[in-house]
């Protein structure tokens, strides 16, 4: 077993949202995005690096995630890959 780096926008969101205890409403809510707005960035639906500046920065603004870093490309997630 080893782990591997995924950097991927949904569950980079998913993961702090969930370590952050907060529910997707409470995310889109804190936003001001709708919850399906939302829904469709932490499923893969949409991509939060292409969505608007300003609606980048609320979102992560509300899962407490730095818009840099974000935008660089510095927050992973790191799964358990079995070889």
């Amino acid at each position: 077993m080893r782990n591997q780096i995924i950097q991927d926008e949904s569950k980079i969101l998913l993961s702090a949202r969930t370590k952050l205890g907060l529910t997707q409403q409470q995310v889109a809510d804190e936003a001001d995005i709708t919850i399906r707005h939302y829904r469709m960035f932490e499923n893969g639906e949409r991509k939060l690096s292409t969505s608007s500046y300003n609606t980048a920065r609320k979102v992560l603004n509300a899962l407490e995630l730095d818009l840099t870093a974000f935008g660089n490309g510095d927050y992973s997630v790191q799964d358990a890959v079995e070889k």
